[in-house]
Parts: structure tokens; sequence; C-alpha cells
């Protein structure tokens, strides 16, 4: 028999024979010649789905990753659910315009006169937010110059070097200048900072709620603040654009006297992600606008092609509904207190972590969780491995705890990250304290091996 007969190509799987069917392989990069029993393709899709990561032991990312068993039957009940559809689905529709409403009451946007609805759209996250906030402020910024006979080809959009990638994307595809101001002194953007940034170019300055690199917030009301003074000094005014991609579903429950949101005159639009601490499944997040006068019509376009004349001013057309309705649920499921409970619990946890951490003598602390449940920590003393190392030798246990330098302006300074969200447990938190004090045991080990070897 040839031995040949048996070979599989690089790019193909071999089948439990079990259930394949009489298959045998599956290739990798092209379509399968026939069809494949629902059961054995259900069981190959799972079989590779075993390598991905524990997801509640995903200290990484701040994406939700547990749900109650009611929001996940909601979510399956709503899959074929399109929410560009208004007149099909006017009640997913409806869902949608409860949730922008409820977020403006949380987020203490002035009240629309003559009954009208708060301003504002879902969208598949932040970015996608992030993106239409920026739009906005470009077209605003555009017509003043426009309006004033000026010029308006040099844009550019103020914002500390720890911003979300996302805003560098919005830079370079819609044409502004990104000026990313160096961290001095402190991990994020400063009222100092970001007045100096500005000139008449300036289409806004994003302020983040939030940093992803250690959990701290930027001091908005005070970026506020130094911008008023920058408009009644100098006659430019710049609006002020929130990024509260995490924040926005934190501050609100746990830290309700910080003015950070539209109580402040200066914050023009905010955006948030649903789909991290709004506690819903990927992907659904939030942008809003202060007043109808803030986003720009020409940004808006009527859909007439699906049954009625909808308005649209969402950068993708087609997208669930499904994340949308689990948003609605959550926000009626827990109300204020349930979110401030489960928050306030998230914030504890992150500050035992970094209590935890901060005893074993080797790390100094960024963050302890005083803002967003997230702490960022570095090695405390040179040693003979790096932050890099610890994050590997966690892995080991299970554990993504990503490292990373940190931005411009600190960038010699290398950290790990923690980042505790609903479902995480203290007996979690334990467990992770444990198998980190056995991570820097096996690298002090290692290290006092290499050191006797030499010698």
């Amino acid at each position: 028999m040839s031995l040949h007969k048996h070979h599989v190509r690089q790019d193909e799987m071999v089948l439990d024979p079990a259930f394949d069917g009489g298959v045998g392989t599956i290739p990798k990069h092209r379509l399968p010649r026939g069809t494949q029993d629902a059961r054995a393709a259900l069981r190959f899709v799972q079989d590779e789905l075993m390598l991905d990561g524990n997801a509640r032991q995903n200290l990484a990312t701040f994406v939700t990753t547990w749900m109650e068993p009611e929001a996940a039957m909601l979510i399956q009940a709503s899959l074929e659910k399109n929410i560009i559809d208004k007149d099909e689905y006017p009640q997913s529709a409806e869902i949608e315009r409860r949730c922008v409403n409820i977020l403006a009451n949380l987020w203490r946007a002035p009240e629309p006169t003559g009954g009208a609805d708060a301003v504002g759209c879902s969208t598949t996250g932040s970015s996608e937010a992030a993106m239409l906030a920026g739009m906005a402020l470009k077209w605003r910024w555009r017509a003043r110059r426009e309006a004033a006979g000026q010029d308006a080809g040099k844009p550019n959009l103020v914002m500390g070097a720890n911003v979300q990638v996302c805003w560098e994307k919005f830079a370079r595809y819609w044409d502004v200048e990104a000026r990313l101001v160096p961290l001095e002194g402190a991990t994020h953007l400063t009222a100092q900072q970001a007045a100096a940034a500005c000139d008449e170019n300036t289409i806004g300055v994003v302020a983040v709620l939030g940093s992803t690199f250690d959990g701290s917030y930027e001091p908005v009301a005070e970026i506020a603040a130094a911008l008023d003074k920058l408009a009644a000094d100098t006659g430019v005014d710049v609006p002020l654009h929130v990024d509260a991609a995490s924040g926005g579903f934190i501050a609100p429950f746990l830290d309700p006297q910080l003015p950070w949101d539209f109580r402040l005159d200066r914050v023009k639009s905010i955006n948030s992600s649903g789909h991290k601490y709004g506690l819903v499944y990927p992907g659904v997040g939030w942008v809003l606008w202060r007043s109808e006068d803030d986003l720009p019509k020409d940004l808006i376009f009527s859909v007439d092609y699906l049954g009625g004349s909808m308005p649209t001013f969402a950068l993708n057309f087609s997208r669930p509904a499904a994340q949308v309705i689990a948003q609605y649920y959550v926000l009626v499921r827990y109300g204020f207190e349930g979110y401030r409970r489960i928050q306030q619990r998230s914030r504890d946890i992150a500050r035992f972590i970094a209590a935890g951490v901060e005893k074993t003598g080797r790390f100094s602390l960024l963050s302890r969780g005083d803002e967003l449940p997230v702490l960022a920590f570095k090695l405390g003393a040179p040693e003979s491995y790096s932050v890099y190392d610890v994050s590997h030798e966690l892995r080991s246990f299970g554990w993504i705890v990503p490292a990373y330098p940190m931005p411009e302006g600190m960038e010699d300074v290398d950290v790990l990250r923690v980042v505790v969200r609903n479902g995480f447990t203290f007996d979690l938190a334990e467990a992770f304290l444990a198998d980190l004090a056995k991570s820097m045991e096996r690298l002090a080990g290692r290290a006092r091996a290499s050191v006797a070897f030499h010698h």
C-alpha cells in the first residue's frame, strides 16, 4: 500500500472518523467539494475553538465575557433582526430609541425642547462611535471656517498619546492631523497640555474617561475649564469630546459627583461601549451629542427603500439588533442600583488584586482600580526577567495578562495590566494572586539557577 494514499496536505485538516461521514479531510483555505453532516461540521468547529483561551481567565480584554442566560436567550431569539430595518422591526427601533434617551439622562444631557428625543444612535462599538463623533467635529469646524471666509484645509485633533488606536484611525481616514500629546508627569493628557496644543485649526479635543493603558480618568472638567479660558483669551473656541468607552458605564454609578459629562457646556459629544462595562456581549456602542446643533445635518441620510423613509447616520448599514436588545435588557434588568453594585464589586476586586500585587514586594503600581476596575503595574526593581516573562509564565496557568510599553513620553516603562469585569469573582482573584506568586517564584528560581550554572 502506498504511504502517499494517507498523506494529508498541510492545507487540509483530518476529521474524527466517528464524525466525518466518510469525508476524511476538510480543506483549510478553499470550500469543501461536498456537503458535510451538520453534527460533524459542528464537532469540527468546536474542536478548533477548544484552542481559544478561557474567557473567564482573560484579564486582558475590556469586553464583556459573561451575561445571564436570559440575556443569551434574548440574543438568540433576535439574531435574524437587522437594526437598520426600522420599518420591518419597529419595536427594535423603539428599543434603540429608548436606550439613547436612557443614556442621555444618565450622562446629564440637556432636555430636548418640544419633547424631542436625545440625539444619538447605537453603533457596532466605540470605534465606529468615535468615527461619527470625529466626523461631526470636523464638519462643524469646516462650516465655521468657511462661513468666516477662512481656510479649512488643515484640521487637527488634539488628544493624549494614550488614546485608543481608533482615534488615530479616524485622523488618518478623514485626513485630520493627529496631535498626540506625549505623556509628561502623568499617565494621561492634562488640561494645560490640551489647551497648549490647540489652535484655530483644531476641530476638537478628545478627553478619555478611562485609559486603556492604566484605567485612569483624564481630568475632563479641568480640560473643559482650560478650553473655556482659551476661548475667552484668544477667541479659539474648541469643542470637547469625551471618549467614555469604558468610563461611561462606570463613573455615573460609582463617581456620580464627578463632572465629566454633558453637565460641562464644553462637552459636545460622548461615546461609550455597551459591550464593555455596559455589560453586553460584543458588539454594541453608543454615541450621543449634546444637541441637534452639534450633529451636522449633512451627515444624516434618508433611506427609503426598506419600506419607509428612515434617517441614518451610522457608518455601518446592516448590523445586528440583538446586541441593542441585549443592552436594553441589562438596563431594565439591573437599573441604577444594580449597575452600581456590579461596578462597585468589580472595583473592589480590582483593589483587592492591587493590594495583593503590591504585597509581593516585586511590583510598583501605576493604578490600583480606583477609577476603572483596572490596575497596571511594573517591576519595582531591575530583575533578570521582564514583565513579558511574567505574562508568559501566567499563561501557563491559563491567565491572559497583557504586557506592553506605555505610550510616548513613558515608552521606557513596561507594564502588566489586569482588567476586572462582571463575572470575575474574589475566588478567581485569589487564584490569580496565588498563580502570580508561583510565576514569580519560577522566574526567580530560574534566575538563581542561571547564576549558579555560570558560577
